[in-house]
């Protein structure tokens, strides 16, 4: 039942996606954005940790994940190390990720010609 869960609310948040693109005629980089933005503020309303007690990996992959961990980080250190906790947790909880986005696409960029 994880499993159905996991599809269902993963798949439900690239339809969201899917139809920013196709009715509102967003870009991709407008709907990446908002849905980091749709993240956090639902971190803020403690909606998001209950998405990803009921969904697991079906909240944790999507990009929204993303702005649920760096409000997350940013919250938690910056009630134990004040205003520069805020820096502190957000690179803590998203720097694994920010990491590999920044290994990989170096990897490729060694294979891949770009078009000029």
């Amino acid at each position: 039942m994880t499993f159905l869960w996991a599809f269902i609310v993963g798949g439900g948040i690239c339809v969201i996606g899917q139809l920013l693109l196709d009715v509102f005629k967003l870009t991709p980089a407008h709907v990446m954005s908002s849905f980091v933005v749709a993240g956090a503020v639902l971190d803020a309303f403690d909606i998001y940790d209950n998405l990803i007690e009921f969904a697991g990996a079906g909240a944790t992959v999507p990009i929204t994940s993303f702005g649920h961990s760096l409000l997350h980080g940013a919250m938690e250190q910056s009630e134990e190390h004040g205003f520069i906790g805020i820096a502190v947790g957000i690179f803590e909880l998203t720097s694994a990720g920010i990491a590999s986005a920044i290994l990989f696409g170096f990897i490729v960029a060694l294979f891949f010609k770009p078009k000029g």
